[in-house]
């Protein structure tokens, strides 16, 4: 890796998000409009070279990342022709230039996405990269260290990784000559302090990429003929004179951010591109292309990579309602997916539940079409295919290989939607002409389920009504205001803050510490205190994140007014959720629930129903949260800031929460909560030593079973092999195979028999690698050990009070005792069972009144 360097000699590669001026900056250092810019996108890696100041110069523009936060969200193509950026410019290059606008800030979701690119080039690439600002005359008067000092500790982060070398552009004023000659002079002294050395991609990684990107090709063209094949096939389907089919029905389907709306404008010829809001509804629409009438329903997406479980049921209601805004059924199901993005198992299982919503056969009608096919470059949407794995190329095989590419931002070419609906056309024929026709059982099934809502809707607001009604409107209107978040990650609570002070003021990102803004807003001083998200699982939940959570109540050393618990519409509150929502509920003292009210984010998913229609279309769960908060509940839109009505209206509901609470503010004790998270932290402890109990006999009874069914292979392939039968009574499959093989003739051995006794001797060979692989997790897996919570630290002084309740924490270590020698059994169906009875040496070990009615364990409070 290490070279001498020719002075005049400097390789550059510009890497960086989309749009952040890479290909711009380019031109500067070049002096000469090189590369395209503006609306034109770099989708595959371009070289330039030039002689600047004396120096040969070769600029690599390489392709901008999209906002992915995580490396499972890049696509696998885009990752391997990432890592070999480098070899574009032999030997390699000398200097990484990491192109960051100053015009937006650099948040925390920025920093991940970088690091998780940077990750992909080693914690080498480091030592070979620097900052490069562009859109310098944003700054004005301030200097660029001024800059990134307040940015934050994000951007500071970014700058200390790079060593601390940085430099600015301002791409407008190419005539400033002197910008290129010190951002070369800083690239020199960076080539010296590096010993003339430049990043080389390591040649095993450069040959297993080329390797795989050969055998993408192959299969790529394979699936290209297979396609172009069955085209051809399903042409001779269609006469003459349905070439021109005269009405198609479809419906939009897909995840949201795909850019289905803008497939839709685009095959029906609207101008009027996407515009960013979300389709809350399912709308039919209606129009022609050339001779052949379109009705096209566009449907609500689901958020990527969510199972149909975690889809709000409104939005589940809007995908199938959709198949009857088209009667008498829809010719096809357009499934949109974006083909500049990763495409895993998990958004697969997102993709699959969600559409097989709409019933059985819904594949057959299926295509899929692939949006953004702009940032494909020079590859092909088979190589995307191909490239991605298992995941997709199971999707399109679903989908019968019946898949087509578009480009949205080049909704002038017609050729792209008339070879659409060829392919259309083609699925239609291949259907024998037939609509997909819904089953009417849904449609009654949604109906009745439309009418209970409105029922309960109605019934909900009448008692909400009253309620307020019995308060009376508050004519006080409160001088401070005191609100505290809480909620899960990504809900929308900083964006909430923002919203009810009217200011940014809380970063919107994964924050890890409560943070206290205030402001004057509707004539009041109000005070907002943002808390760290809990995860939705709640095994998950650190002990440092509980704290943290609590600890911004003592940020309001008077107490707070209200406590908002933020929910988002746009994903369903089940019990899980309840059960880590009210695990954190519990931290404080009962009263807690009389200060609290629900407040929902995303309110601009609700479309034209009310919000308690939401309610009662939902999860029981969420009708639970809103009976333990007394009917008290607001929506809030946070993509609409300026609406203060929204606002306004919250704060008169707090209002009217403090007027019943008799003016008090909910203040809680923090030496009781410390117990309370002592004995919560004993509870979990308690959980994973069962879990691990359970997960423990799972496993020693799926080896057990393994054991039995390879002796079952080895008595019928003893069978097969007319072999000696052993002692032992034959399987009901060995029997079955022995008289299959007397009715075929008893000595003879034909062809399917040795098959067959080849897949069994695999079997019996994978059957033995697993056994062997459990058997040493099992022989690994001591008998669990009652945790030592001698180590954990103590809580605080403690009032005497107090004493009582701290005692009763005594009982976890006498169930966690009785827990790691339980007995765990089977019942008549063979399911696995946990001994609670007198004999299990519970009883003797904990008092009785832990027990209820039934003999079941209640864990004490």
């Amino acid at each position: 890796m290490e070279a001498n360097l020719e002075e005049t000699e400097i390789r550059l590669i510009l890497i960086g998000s989309r749009w952040a001026g890479k290909s711009s900056s380019g031109n500067t250092i070049l002096r000469k409009e090189r590369f395209e810019c503006g609306r034109t996108r770099t989708a595959q890696s371009e070289v330039r070279h030039g002689l600047v100041d004396g120096r040969k110069l070769t600029v690599i523009d390489a392709p901008g990342w999209s906002s992915s936060l995580s490396l499972a969200e890049i696509p696998e193509g885009d990752k391997q022709r990432f890592k070999l950026n480098a070899s574009k410019c032999p030997p390699g290059p000398n200097a990484f230039l990491l192109v960051i606008p100053i015009d937006s800030a650099f948040s925390v979701e920025q920093k991940t996405t970088v690091e998780e690119h940077m990750k992909l080039l080693g914690e080498r690439v480091w030592r070979y990269t620097m900052v490069l600002f562009t859109c310098g005359d944003y700054l004005g008067e301030k200097t660029i260290e001024e800059h990134i000092e307040s940015e934050g500790q994000a951007l500071k982060w970014l700058i200390e990784k790079c060593l601390n070398r940085y430099h600015v552009f301002n791409n407008k004023d190419k005539n400033n000559l002197s910008q290129v000659t010190k951002l070369l002079q800083k690239i020199e002294e960076m080539v010296w302090y590096n010993g003339g050395s430049y990043y080389k991609v390591e040649e095993p990684i450069f040959q297993v990429i080329k390797e795989k990107q050969k055998e993408v090709a192959e299969r790529a063209e394979e699936r290209r003929k297979k396609a172009e094949d069955q085209r051809q096939h399903m042409k001779t389907l269609i006469p003459e004179e349905m070439k021109h089919i005269p009405k198609l029905q479809m419906i939009l389907l897909g995840s949201r951010n795909v850019g289905k709306t803008s497939v839709g404008n685009t095959i029906l010829g609207y101008k009027d591109q996407e515009d960013g809001k979300r389709t809350p509804k399912s709308v039919a629409c209606r129009g022609f292309v050339a001779k052949t009438e379109i009705i096209l329903v566009d449907t609500p997406g689901w958020w990527k990579g969510f199972p149909v479980f975690d889809t709000p049921e409104a939005i589940k209601d809007e995908l199938m309602r959709s198949m009857f805004l088209c009667p008498p059924g829809p010719h096809v199901f357009i499934l949109v997916i974006d083909a500049d993005a990763s495409f895993n198992a998990k958004h697969l299982d997102a993709v699959t539940s969600h559409v097989e919503l709409l019933g059985d056969g819904v594949w057959r009608h299926t295509i899929i079409v692939f949006t953004r096919g702009d940032w494909l470059g020079t590859n092909s949407i088979e190589q995307y295919i191909e490239g991605e794995g298992e995941a997709l190329q199971s999707l399109v095989e679903q989908c019968g290989n019946r898949y087509h590419v578009v480009d949205n931002k080049n909704a002038s070419d017609g050729t792209q939607i008339s070879e659409l609906l060829e392919k259309i056309t083609e699925t239609v024929a291949a259907n024998g002409w037939s609509y997909f026709v819904p089953d009417q059982q849904i449609f009654q099934t949604l109906e009745e389920r439309r009418r209970k809502v409105k029922e309960g809707a109605m019934l909900r607001q009448s008692q909400v009504k009253a309620t307020r009604e019995s308060l009376g409107v508050s004519s006080n209107k409160l001088q401070e205001l005191r609100i505290i978040l809480l909620g899960q990650k990504t809900v929308g609570k900083s964006a909430t803050g923002n919203t009810l002070l009217h200011k940014e003021v809380f970063a919107s990102s994964q924050n890890e510490q409560c943070q206290m803004q205030d402001g004057e807003v509707s004539g009041r001083r109000v005070t907002v205190i943002d808390t760290p998200g809990w995860w939705q699982d709640s095994s998950c939940c650190t002990d440092e994140i509980d704290k943290e959570i609590a600890r911004g109540f003592s940020l309001s050393p008077a107490g707070v007014h209200v406590i908002l618990l933020v929910i988002p519409l746009d994903l369903t509150f089940r019990d899980s959720q309840r059960v880590t929502l009210e695990d954190h509920m519990n931290l404080f003292h009962a009263t807690v629930w009389k200060h609290a009210m629900v407040l929902f984010t995303y309110g601009d998913k609700l479309a034209d129903k009310s919000l308690e229609e939401h309610i009662e279309r939902e999860h029981s769960a969420l009708r639970w949260l809103i009976e333990k908060c007394e009917n008290r509940y607001h929506a809030i839109n946070n993509m609409k800031k300026m609406d203060m009505n929204q606002v306004t209206e919250l704060f008169e509901k707090i209002e009217e929460i403090v007027a019943g609470n008799s003016g008090k503010l909910f203040c809680p004790n923090m030496n009781e909560m410390h117990l309370r998270f002592e004995e919560m932290f004993k509870r979990k402890q308690l959980k994973h030593v069962l879990k691990q109990r359970l997960v423990r006999e799972y496993g020693r009874r799926e080896l057990e079973l393994m054991k039995e069914f390879k002796e079952t292979l080895h008595e019928l392939q003893n069978d097969i092999r007319g072999g000696a039968t052993g002692t032992k009574s034959k399987s009901l499959v060995g029997d079955r195979v022995k008289l299959a093989t007397r009715s075929t003739g008893q000595g003879k051995r034909d062809g399917k028999e040795e098959k067959l006794d080849t897949k069994i001797s695999q079997k019996i060979k994978k059957l033995d690698e697993d056994i062997e692989k459990l058997s040493h997790f099992l022989g690994n897996s001591k008998e669990f050990l009652i945790p030592d919570f001698k180590g954990s630290s103590p809580a605080p002084s403690i009032p005497e009070s107090f004493l009582e309740r701290k005692q009763s924490t005594g009982n976890f270590e006498k169930v966690l005792s009785w827990l790691s020698n339980l007995h765990i059994g089977t019942n008549v169906e063979n399911q696995l069972t946990l001994n609670f009875s007198q004999t299990s040496g519970y009883r003797s070990m904990v008092p009785s009144d832990t027990f209820d009615f039934d003999g079941e364990v209640e864990v004490p409070e």
